[in-house]
């Protein structure tokens, strides 16, 4: 199928160019594209007014003009979809931007595919991470939708990258990790690792760099998406999809909607935030013949959790994981806040009695804590009872175990990573909880893997 013309360029701003049209149909995520000094430059449709389109630029729009012809790509956006997409590391729109080559082209639309009710399983079995606090607190089952939260520099991004490495290891399953609108340093970094650590060759990776427009940065998340899914409907996978960050792409739709004179909400949000949203999160689902998993880093702008933003993208997780300035103050990784962290498999019907209340318990523990923290700095700990006593000990004993060295950190802190079993999990709580541990110094459990009378 040859290239169309199907009209003129009338207005050009960085993000939006108008183009009035013949009677040759355009359609929304259509594809068109204009020829200057024989650089070609790509527009998307995002919008139809009678005879004239608004269309997202892909690139610069530097050196276009008004009246420069314009012409529909046969195809809409798309990306590889097949076994040759590991190991590999695309932008935005489908192209590689690493050294490798694809020898057998094979491109599917990354808009295509919407899960039907009828396919998704809800069945899925538990997925163990080897992470004490979130195997104890957050544990998660395939399929799940899971929030990581938390404002610049609480470790988001080291969490995913441990996660990537434990999962693939415990699994054997296969990773796709979405870069939206974060640092290229930060992308090279992750991408250095990753082979590093031999896992590369096991993934496929999209950025969408935040030095990039809105475009590549709103685009991003529907190529990952597809990669995804061929791992999950074609390789019959169990896939994991991290996304680092999701709310940069809310930021990117909210740039677009202002620069196409869309009345916003607050804080300039989209008034469709909920929908564009959810074109995401109900493409993340498990069928019969496999799954994908989600880890979705959110930027929470100004540590308010309360952000339109965080709250709408929220209500569609299975759990939250919620990292804390304040706990990562104290030195302790992951900084995780127990109180805000949760997930849905929290229920005795799902892990089982034993574990349900443990986690019952460290709560109330962590809960009378913080009450005897106040207490003691007015009258000291000689004041507190014998019960208390214990509570605040036992306490502090707890929030250490749940340090971990990580294995993705071992050349920043020199402690080898370690992948802990949730029996072991159980046991070490239990242990702590009852007393057993009570001679211990509370020092012998900060940063280590399962408890061995160290």
């Amino acid at each position: 199928m040859s290239d169309v013309f199907v009209g003129k360029i009338i207005s050009i701003s960085e993000l939006n160019v108008s183009i009035l049209v013949n009677d040759e149909k355009v359609k929304y995520h259509d594809i068109l594209y204009a020829v200057n000094n024989g650089k070609r430059i790509e527009f998307e449709v995002a919008e139809e007014d009678g005879k004239v389109v608004s269309a997202i630029p892909f690139q610069s729009v530097v050196g276009l003009k008004k009246g420069i012809d314009v012409f529909k790509a046969p195809r809409g956006l798309e990306i590889q979809y097949s076994d040759e997409i590991l190991g590999k590391v695309f932008d935005s729109y489908g192209n590689l931007i690493d050294d490798n080559k694809i020898e057998n082209i094979s491109t599917k639309n990354v808009y295509s595919r919407n899960v039907s009710l009828e396919e998704i399983n809800l069945k899925g079995g538990i997925l163990w991470t080897g992470i004490k606090v979130l195997d104890f607190f957050a544990p998660m089952q395939k399929g799940y939708k899971m929030g990581l939260l938390g404002g610049a520099g609480v470790g988001k991004t080291v969490l995913i990258k441990e996660l990537i490495n434990n999962v693939y290891k415990g699994l054997n399953s296969n990773s796709v990790f979405v870069g939206v609108g974060e640092r290229s340093r930060e992308g090279k970094e992750l991408y250095d690792e990753m082979r590093e650590a031999n896992l590369l060759d096991k993934m496929a990776v999209v950025f969408g760099q935040m030095g990039e427009n809105s475009a590549a940065r709103s685009k991003a998340i529907f190529s990952g998406l597809t990669l995804a899914e061929y791992l999950r409907d074609e390789k019959e996978q169990d896939v994991l999809l991290f996304i680092d960050n999701i709310y940069r792409h809310v930021q990117a739709m909210s740039e677009i909607n202002a620069e196409l004179s869309r009345i916003p909400i607050e804080n300039g949000y989209p008034a469709n935030i909920n929908t564009a949203i959810s074109q995401v999160e109900e493409r993340i689902n498990s069928t019969e013949k496999g799954s994908i998993t989600s880890f979705q880093a959110i930027y929470i702008p100004a540590d308010d959790i309360t952000d339109q933003a965080v709250q709408t993208i929220t209500t569609h997780l299975d759990g939250q994981i919620v990292l804390d300035r304040k706990v990562a103050e104290k030195g302790l990784y992951p900084a995780v806040d127990v109180f805000s962290t949760q997930s849905k498999l929290i229920d005795i019907e799902k892990i089982g009695e034993r574990h349900y209340q443990l986690v019952e318990e460290a709560l109330r523990y962590y809960s009378r804590y913080q009450e005897l923290e106040e207490i003691i700095a007015v009258l000291g700990i000689e004041e507190l009872s014998i019960s208390d006593t214990n509570v605040f000990y036992r306490t502090r004993k707890l929030r250490n175990y749940f340090t971990q060295p990580m294995f993705v950190a071992e050349n920043y802190t020199g402690i080898a990573g370690e992948f802990v079993d949730i029996d072991d999990i159980l046991d070490d709580v239990e242990n702590i909880l009852s007393g057993k541990y009570d001679d211990y110094d509370e020092i012998n459990f900060l940063y280590i893997g399962k408890f061995n009378g160290r």
